[in-house]
């Protein structure tokens, strides 16, 4: 359900009502002292914002994809090392 603005045309008085887009514009200030005509505002609404987990199809997954997904993200053993043979020395110019 959206939440519309609306602003009192007599007292100026500016306020938000929570309410379904079937449900009639309010044509009364909610404030008791004035009661005067309201205009509902025009808005551009508040943009979409994800945050947290839920929004994207891997986070539907069953737990067996999860525990197989987990398995191939985790660091792979690192292979046994093996001694080289010591290079050969290489041979000094000759001075002659």
């Amino acid at each position: 359900m959206p939440t519309y603005d609306y602003q009192c045309q007599s007292c100026g008085n500016r306020f938000e009502v929570f309410q379904s887009m079937n449900d009639a514009k309010l044509e009364t200030c909610p404030d008791p002292a004035c009661a005067g005509p309201v205009k509902r505002l025009l808005g551009t609404g508040a943009g979409l914002i994800f945050k947290g987990s839920g929004f994207y199809q891997t986070d539907y997954r069953s737990s067996s994809y999860q525990a197989g997904a987990k398995a191939d993200s985790a660091p792979s053993p690192t292979p046994a090392k093996t001694e080289a043979a010591p290079a050969a020395p290489t041979p000094k110019p000759s001075s002659d």
